[in-house]
């Protein structure tokens, strides 16, 4: 990859030529139907391209193409280290073609280019090549039975899986559910936001370039309730990984009701607290994470901290703070190499955002800083950095999920107070708790009931830790060893042994 700054993206952007056409038994083919919808760009309106609207008998393609790719064997049955060097050179690809893949997800759903490269498509590759160098280290088990008989424990791939991915993270909520998926030798059928499905394409174009069997990643673009509904629905298909809404998560375990009980894994919504305590030392350095988490990728990600817990000692200070921060994350070109926020996905999510900005002032929440749509000139959908002061927790913004720049700053008085406040809300998916105090710490982390909890930071990550949430943020995890659970099945073989 080279240099956000050395290239010349707008130029780029009037050459890219982006695949819009099913890819199916590894060749690109129209819809069915002959049907496309429109692909927008958030950052001025304007029409990328007209992509094909895949359909239930796209779906049936492609489902029949991943289970005769899996019945015979030409991925399942190779060795796993022969699996981990075709991932390898996959992921050597997408870093190779990391300007084109970059741009590709700037310009289809509105992050920063400087991003995009060095963020989505970093951890798109890292995220596939880990799992690739992981699979030939997973060991079977032997169980601990009596002499006479020899229990083994095989970890098998389910057979075909169905990946349902948002457009927040378009490359990378993909690669958490292909690399462990193909690693452990599933088949795969994916399907990618209709707001952002670009990038999926060529993604699967260049799997099969780097060895990928034809057949074994097929991808299917369209609308939730085509397309997806359809590859839910579907008697052959094993497994289901989902991102995204908690609404259509409950929609995915009706749908596994209703076909074959196939399994579902749902990674869903946040409303992510972020808890800071008086003895904290760097309140500082407290604001800029708060506000530089919050604000990234637009607030369009499931575990922003989008509830700020401060404690009423230090809370007009900390929100003088946060609002120093907000200007500097002033909606932008995000072909810009200097931009740091960009356009929220389309005009509809703008349009979410900015009822709920209004749904605050109107409850009594004082909007400190933001609050008002930006760039309107641009034909684009920019909402400013917006932080509300004198959120109480019975509030509209302090329960629902925004997906957008909206920080809401609640009040508590003591220990007992802030973890109440955490936990009162129907996620569970991340928090963080500031503190000095160690022992307090360890007590509040322990107490939030959330899949990852941060101490004195927020957000820092890796590919080796699970990610994924409690309660209504879902079930099962994405990255991490773990993530193979997901999807190989355990099978006992029990021998009898003569003694």
């Amino acid at each position: 990859m080279n240099k956000p700054e050395s290239i010349d993206w707008v130029r780029q952007a009037a050459l890219l030529k982006p695949r819009t056409r099913c890819f199916i038994e590894g060749r690109f083919l129209d819809a069915a139907s002959g049907e496309t919808f429109a692909c927008v760009s958030p950052i001025d309106g304007r029409v990328l391209a007209q992509v094909a609207r895949g359909g239930a008998r796209d779906i049936d393609r492609a489902v029949a193409s991943a289970r005769a790719a899996f019945e015979d064997g030409r991925w399942s049955r190779l060795p796993p280290a022969q699996r981990k060097c075709v991932l390898q050179a996959f992921a050597a690809s997408i870093l190779a073609h990391g300007d084109e893949l970059a741009l590709t997800e700037t310009l289809d759903m509105g992050k920063p280019v400087r991003f995009s490269l060095a963020v989505d498509v970093a951890a798109t590759a890292r995220c596939i090549n880990w799992y690739g160098e992981a699979i030939d280290k997973v060991y079977d088990e032997i169980a601990p039975t009596a002499p006479s008989a020899l229990a083994l424990i095989r970890r098998e791939p389910t057979g075909v899986v169905g990946a349902i991915v948002p457009w927040n993270y378009p490359m990378i909520m993909a690669a958490w559910k292909l690399g462990p998926a193909l690693a452990a030798g599933n088949s795969v059928v994916l399907k990618p936001s209709e707001k952002s499905p670009l990038s999926a394409l060529r993604i699967a174009e260049l799997a099969v370039e780097a060895g990928i069997p034809p057949g074994v990643l097929n991808v299917v673009p369209g609308y939730g309730e085509e397309a997806g509904e359809a590859l839910a629905l579907h008697m052959d298909v094993d497994v289901i990984g989902f991102t995204g809404s908690t609404r259509v998560g409950r929609r995915m375990l009706e749908y596994a009701s209703r076909s074959n009980l196939k399994r579902i894994y749902n990674e869903l919504g946040g409303k992510s607290a972020f808890v800071v305590f008086p003895d904290f030392d760097d309140l500082d350095r407290a604001a800029k994470t708060a506000a530089g988490c919050m604000f990234f990728n637009q607030g369009e990600s499931c575990n922003a901290p989008s509830r700020l817990v401060v404690h009423e000692a230090i809370a007009e200070e900390f929100v003088q703070r946060l609002v120093a921060e907000a200007p500097a994350f002033a909606p932008a070109d995000p072909l810009d190499v200097n931009t740091v926020m960009g356009a929220l996905v389309d005009d509809g999510q703008m349009k979410t955002v900015m009822r709920y900005i209004d749904v605050g002032s109107r409850e009594g929440a004082r909007c400190a800083a933001g609050g008002r749509r930006a760039r309107p000139d641009s034909g684009g959908y920019y909402v400013e950095p917006t932080v509300f002061d004198g959120v109480r927790t019975d509030m509209t913004i302090a329960r629902e999920e925004i997906f957008g720049p909206v920080l809401s700053v609640i009040r508590f008085r003591d220990e007992a107070e802030a973890i109440a406040i955490a936990n009162g809300t129907t996620y569970g998916l991340q928090a963080s708790v500031w503190s000095s105090n160690i022992d307090r710490a360890h007590r509040v982390a322990r107490s939030l009931r959330a899949g990852t909890v941060h101490v004195n930071e927020y957000d820092e990550d890796d590919i080796t830790v699970p990610f994924g949430g409690y309660k209504q943020s879902g079930n099962g995890r994405d990255k991490s060893l773990h993530a193979l659970e997901k999807y190989t099945e355990l099978k006992t073989t029990w021998i009898r042994l003569q003694m």
